[in-house]
Parts: C-alpha cells; structure tokens; sequence
C-alpha cells in the first residue's frame, strides 16, 4: 500500500501578489479622490439654540452687566484715557463688572514692560477672574467658545477679526471705542454711540411737541452716525 503525499505546512506557504490584487489596492486606498466613507456616516455636528434667546433678542443679560475684555481694548482704553469701570457704566447705564480671561493675562505677561500699565488694571480687584481650561494662550478662540455656551457676557474687543467671529453668534452684544467712549452693538437697549446727549435730544423733540418732520431728520442724522462710526 502506497505512501499519501505529504502536502507543505501552512506557515511554510507563500501568498503569492497578483497584479490584479496590486491595481485594486491602489484603486482603493492610493487614490486620493476617493471618498471617505466614515466622515459620511458621522452625524451632523449643528449647534443648540440657546434657551435665553427669544428670537434674536438676549433674555440672560441684564444688570449687572458682565462684559468680557479683550487685550487689545485694554490697551486702547489707556491710550483714550478711559477708565474701564466707569466709562461701561456711562455707556449702558448700569453696573457692569469686567471680567478677564487667564489667558488674557498670559497674553499681557507675554507683551512685556511696554504694557506693564494694561498688566496692572487687569489685575484690578474689581476685574472678576475667569478661570481657563483649555491649552495655550490664544484669547480669541477661548472668548468665542465661552460666549458660544454662556450668553450672559457682553464681549469687548477693537479687533475686527474677533468682532466678525462674535457676530456670527446670535444674541452676543459687543463693545468697542468710537469717538474717545464706548460703544455697543446689537443690544437693543443700549443707544448706538452711548451718548447722553443723543437720548436727551429725543427725548426734549418728543416732549415739545414738534412735527415729524424734524423727529425723522433726528433719527436719519443718528442712522448716519450709526453706519459711519
């Protein structure tokens, strides 16, 4: 009776690499149009629409106004010679409390001696401290992502690439300087301007009982004023 032959091992065996399996290889993961399917199947990332907001308008801020300051406003507060304090409360006429980043103070620390007077306001006692989570020290994303989830802080900054990022996020109110004084945008209480005398002018034309004629002279005036500042 005759011997069975004696196939080879399995771990022995070679696979051997077709050109036909080559092309597909490349067909499937070298080609770079070609779409990735897991980013598809990922569930669409759309943000909630805060509960404080009523339509576009804010009903979390009120007085005591919490704004939150920018490193450059500091410094252009010092160069008009305002005080933070008081000049928020000509402006919105109400207490207003600055609260400051850490990682706005990092960035002042950083600046060094020439901006050793913005270092010392910041670190006012009435500037309430807000602790930061996040890596490095880049203000501008740790401002956006704190107002994108808390909708209780008026933001004030005089850099127009955080102004554009803010107002992309509804019912945010920013603060900026015009005119040596500050200003407030997309508050609906606030008088664009933040002018005394603005509001005493309407208010002496309305009780005067003059025509309308002049009144909508007055608001085209502080529409012009509104769009040029």
């Amino acid at each position: 009776m005759g011997r069975a032959k004696k196939g080879p091992k399995f771990a022995v065996m070679k696979k051997m690499v077709t050109s036909k399996a080559i092309k597909q290889y490349k067909e499937e993961v070298l080609n770079p149009n070609r779409k990735d399917l897991s980013k598809e199947q990922l569930p669409r990332n759309v943000p909630k629409v805060s509960s404080s907001l009523y339509f576009t308008h804010n009903t979390a801020l009120g007085p005591p106004y919490r704004v939150l300051v920018d490193t450059n406003f500091i410094n252009f507060s010092i160069q008009n010679k305002l005080d933070l304090e008081k000049a928020m409360m000509d402006c919105l006429y109400a207490k207003c409390t600055p609260c400051i980043t850490d990682c706005v103070m990092a960035e002042l620390e950083k600046l060094g001696q020439k901006y050793r007077v913005a270092l010392r306001i910041a670190k006012d006692p009435r500037f309430e401290r807000l602790p930061c989570i996040h890596k490095g020290t880049y203000a501008d994303d740790c401002i956006v992502s704190r107002v994108s989830q808390h909708k209780c802080y008026i933001v004030a900054t005089c850099d127009r690439d955080l102004k554009r990022r803010i107002r992309k996020v509804p019912g945010v109110p920013i603060m900026y300087i015009t005119q040596h004084r500050y200003s407030i945008e997309r508050m609906p209480e606030a008088t664009i301007g933040g002018g005394k005398s603005q509001i005493l002018r309407f208010k002496t034309l309305l009780l005067q009982d003059s025509d309308d004629v002049e009144i909508q002279i007055a608001l085209a005036h502080a529409r012009n004023e509104m769009i040029f500042s």
